[in-house]
Formats: C-alpha cells, sequence, structure tokens
C-alpha cells in the first residue's frame, strides 16, 4: 500500500512537470498553415532525416512558437526551422547537420562543410531535442577514429565561442565540460596554423568563407578581423568553460590570451582615417584601406572598447553599407565594389545572409552591452526587416547564398545548390535580439526587446526551451490580446518572472 502512494505521488510529480512544460499561451496547430504551404510549394527531390511529411511533428516537438502582427516574419521564422529541418542528416555516427543539401566536391565526410558550423550552433540551441547537435559536434570533433574530421579548420571558425553560448541556453554542464579537451586542442591547431609574427591571426579570403574580396584574394593570407574576431571569442569561451571546470589558472591564461587578440586588433586592425577595422595585408604590412563588413565582427564577441563604437555610424549610411536589399559586404562607395564580376561567391559588395546574421548579431550585442549614439533599436528593427523581406523569391520564401542589393534578386537562386542554403541564423535573432531573449550563464533572465516603441502593439514568443525550463515572452500594449496584463512580461513555466509597463529592458529569477 505504502510503496502504491509512492508511486502515485511520483506519477502526480511527473505530471505537473509535464503541465508546467507545456506553452502558456500559443497552441502549435495555429501554425501549421505555414508548414502546409511550405510542403506544397516543392518538390522535394532530396530527403535526409526528416522528410516534408514529418516535418510538422518535428517542428511541433522542437521549436519555440513566435506570433507578431507583421506577417513575413512570422512566415520566416517557420520556414527558417522548417529549413533547417531539412539540412539534419542521420550517419553511422549519429545526426549532422549540412550546409548543402546537394553534394559537394571539397565537403568532408558526409558533405559537412566548417565553414557555416559557428551558424549552425547558434541556430539550433533553441531546438528541444539537443540530440542533433550533440551528436553533430561529436562528429566534427572525434568522427574520424576518435580525431576531428580532416577539414574542421578548413574555414575560419568560431565553433568554441558557439558552443558556450549553447550551454547559455540548455546548461548542459556534463556535455560542455566532456568537449572542453577536444576545444583546447581545437584552439591550439589554430595558434599554430594561423597565428602570425605580430600576433594577429591570418586567414585566405577563401577560407574565411568569403571569397573574391577587394581587400585581398583567394591566395593572399592577411590579417582579418572576422578570424582574430573569432579567436578572441574562442578564447574568452575557454576561459569561462575552463572556470566552470574549476580550472582557475588555466582560465586566467586564456583570459590573457583573449585580451592580447582584443589589444592586437586594435592596434593594428583599427584604421583611424575610416574609423573603422580592416584586413591588414601582409605583403606591405599596411591596411587595405578598405571598408568591409567584417569590420562589424569584433562586436559579434564584445571585443571592442567602446571608443571604437563610431564604426557603426557607416552601418545605416546609403553610401556606405545601408543598401535597398541588405547590408553590403564592402563600401559601396569604393571603386572597387561589384568589380569581380558575378556569380562565383564574390564577396566584393553583394548581400551574403552569413555576413548579415553576423552583423546583426554584433549588433544587438552594442545595443545591450554597450553606451552609444551610432544606432538605435529603430536600425536594428528596420534592418531586420529588410533582411526578412529579401527571403522571398518569386513571392515565395526562400533562403539562398547571396543576393544584388540594389534588386534583392539572388544571385545562384536559379541552381540547385543555392536552395535552402544552411549558411546564416535568423531564428537566433528574433529570439535574442528582436524580442531579446539574453542567455546568461546564471538563473536570471534577461529580456530587452529591440522592437521599436510603437512598431506593434503585440507580439508572443512561447514554447523556449531555456535551463530545462519552458519560457514565454509576451508584449501585450493594450493586455486585450493574451489577457495577461498590460505591457511586457516573462513567464517561467506559467508563472509570472518580470514585467514592465513599457517596452524596455526586464529581469527576473528562474
Amino acid at each position: 500500500m505504502k510503496q502504491g502512494l509512492i508511486i502515485l505521488i511520483l506519477l502526480q510529480q511527473v505530471l505537473f512537470l509535464q503541465a508546467q512544460q507545456k506553452p502558456l499561451l500559443l497552441k502549435a496547430e495555429q501554425f501549421r498553415h505555414y508548414v502546409d504551404y511550405f510542403n506544397k510549394m516543392e518538390d522535394e527531390n532530396i530527403v535526409q532525416a526528416i522528410p516534408n511529411a514529418r516535418s510538422w511533428d518535428w517542428m511541433k516537438k522542437n521549436i519555440p512558437l513566435f506570433e507578431c502582427p507583421q506577417q513575413n516574419f512570422e512566415e520566416l521564422f517557420y520556414y527558417r526551422w522548417w529549413t533547417l529541418r531539412k539540412h539534419i542528416k542521420k550517419t553511422e555516427k549519429g545526426f549532422v547537420f549540412t550546409e548543402f543539401l546537394v553534394q559537394r566536391s571539397y565537403a568532408d565526410k558526409y558533405n559537412l562543410i566548417s565553414s557555416g558550423l559557428g551558424h549552425h550552433i547558434y541556430e539550433s540551441r533553441w531546438l528541444h531535442d539537443k540530440t542533433y547537435m550533440d551528436n553533430n559536434l561529436h562528429v566534427w570533433y572525434r568522427g574520424n577514429e576518435g580525431k576531428p574530421l580532416k577539414k574542421l579548420r578548413f574555414y575560419s571558425s568560431w565553433n568554441i565561442d558557439a558552443i558556450w553560448n549553447r550551454y547559455l541556453v540548455n546548461a548542459d554542464k556534463p556535455f560542455l565540460l566532456n568537449m572542453l579537451p577536444d576545444l583546447k586542442e581545437d584552439f591550439q591547431a589554430w595558434e599554430q596554423e594561423k597565428k602570425g609574427a605580430n600576433g594577429l591571426y591570418w586567414q585566405y579570403d577563401v577560407r574565411d568563407a568569403m571569397e573574391e574580396t577587394i581587400s585581398g584574394g583567394r591566395k593572399e593570407k592577411n590579417p582579418r578581423p572576422s578570424i582574430n574576431g573569432y579567436m578572441f571569442g574562442n578564447a574568452t569561451a575557454l576561459s569561462f568553460i575552463l572556470k566552470l571546470n574549476n580550472d582557475n589558472d588555466a582560465a586566467a591564461l586564456y583570459s590573457c590570451k583573449a585580451d592580447s587578440i582584443k589589444q592586437k586588433a586594435q592596434s593594428l586592425l583599427w584604421n583611424p582615417s575610416h574609423r573603422f577595422f580592416e584586413v591588414r595585408k601582409e605583403q606591405g604590412d599596411t591596411l587595405a584601406n578598405v571598408k568591409e563588413e567584417i569590420g562589424f565582427i569584433p562586436w559579434y564577441f564584445n571585443l571592442p572598447d567602446s571608443q571604437y563604437n563610431l564604426a557603426w555610424q557607416s552601418l545605416m549610411d546609403t553610401k556606405t553599407f545601408c543598401a535597398p536589399f541588405g547590408i553590403t559586404t564592402a563600401d559601396r562607395s569604393h571603386p572597387l565594389f561589384r568589380t569581380h564580376g558575378c556569380c562565383k561567391c564574390e564577396w566584393d559588395g553583394a548581400v551574403w545572409p552569413f555576413a548579415t546574421s553576423q552583423t546583426l548579431t554584433a549588433m544587438a550585442n552594442l545595443l545591450n552591452n554597450y553606451e552609444q549614439d551610432f544606432v538605435a533599436d529603430s536600425s536594428y528593427f528596420s534592418l531586420f526587416n529588410t533582411y526578412v523581406e529579401s527571403q522571398y523569391y518569386r513571392g515565395r520564401p526562400y533562403i539562398g547564398e547571396y543576393l544584388d542589393e540594389k534588386t534583392g534578386y539572388w544571385l545562384k537562386g536559379d541552381e540547385e545548390r543555392s536552395r535552402y542554403y544552411n549558411h546564416s541564423t535568423f531564428n537566433d535573432l528574433i529570439i535574442t535580439g528582436l524580442v531579446g531573449l539574453r542567455p546568461r550563464a546564471d538563473n536570471i533572465i534577461e529580456v530587452n526587446p529591440l522592437v521599436p516603441a510603437g512598431k506593434w502593439d503585440w507580439f508572443c514568443l512561447d514554447n523556449i526551451l531555456y535551463h530545462g525550463k519552458i519560457l514565454t515572452i509576451v508584449w501585450d500594449k493594450t493586455g486585450l490580446k493574451y489577457k495577461k496584463g498590460k505591457g511586457l512580461s516573462v513567464w517561467v513555466n506559467g508563472k509570472k518572472a518580470g514585467s514592465a509597463v513599457e517596452l524596455t529592458s526586464i529581469m527576473g529569477k528562474l
């Protein structure tokens, strides 16, 4: 009798916990029509682990839910989860994430390419089932008879930073610390392979995933803001992970490495006349004297000191980076802008989602972590709105490689390789930028929406699995839409954790 009572109590506790793990306000079925449309609008000629027929069931189990008054934002939110799912591939070693659906000759085993791995980690950290990325990371770092795949470092990467930021969402300490030896070995290999005599890291344009730039070339090995930003982020992340492992001496060592990269980048990659971070030409040891979008990457990792924030003056300038269909990868006023021809992956000015998502992540960091007057929430929303509008092709949702900055035409849009190109983030930007959930290692919930006041009267992000709990973030100007009170509020397993009347930053406790 006593044993039966214990079982009954345990069952009640399980049922209570399951009840708390459901969305508070949004119901998945109200968004199913998007997936029905996506499934009908294509000929599914390439199928990997999860076919279109099972896409909705997979999404219901795995993704946050989002609702807002601007239909294209909402549609693209579900479209980008639907396309991410296409890239999950089952191998004999577990699940992996591909970049292209079609086979590429320069890929590693399983058609894997490392250039977008950081994006894959950031985007997929919000999936409820962590198995997919757990498997993917083990394949990348241990899938070659216990060693990394041969092409793990074929392209520059911020993987260690991304893995740390994934931990800030799922709080899976055992997995993170189990990966620590692999991550240290990876960092040390980068030091041996790409660290120059001047203390900066160098890379070929093409191995930076940025072919045909104005500042360099496919065979030029130059110190670049991109790879130095990545290595700063990786060193900082390793410092945090080592501290979590109670290895304070090693944590201090990597903190010093990060500080050294920061000082070198600020002294050797900053062009005071352009007021911008630029490529340093190895030949001649001089700056390239061209503003390129990679100059914003240091803020992706909160690298620069505040006096360098004036670089962001260039972002909204229509003569420099701000074009009708997005942020250009090079200065529009430069004489070599868009001079490398077309359709061979040029980075001399056309708009790349890869870079746009990096810049928007960096911009959200600037707006959250720095005191500055160069960009505003309205600037972020405006650029994100353009990012949304650009992801259509012939009237249908589409994500490809790169597009014309004036017309929005996808430059490889009719090529099979371009469809569903998994080389950028989108939903991570909605969650951490627009809605403003800022992942942290502690038990504080921080929400700072970058939706400008007066733009939307309501929005809801629900079913967010964060630190093992379900979060709901609600903005309801009048209180009539969701009937949870006026203003902004954040809820943990159905209980209110923080609120404000205005659309502003709020804090709460898990």
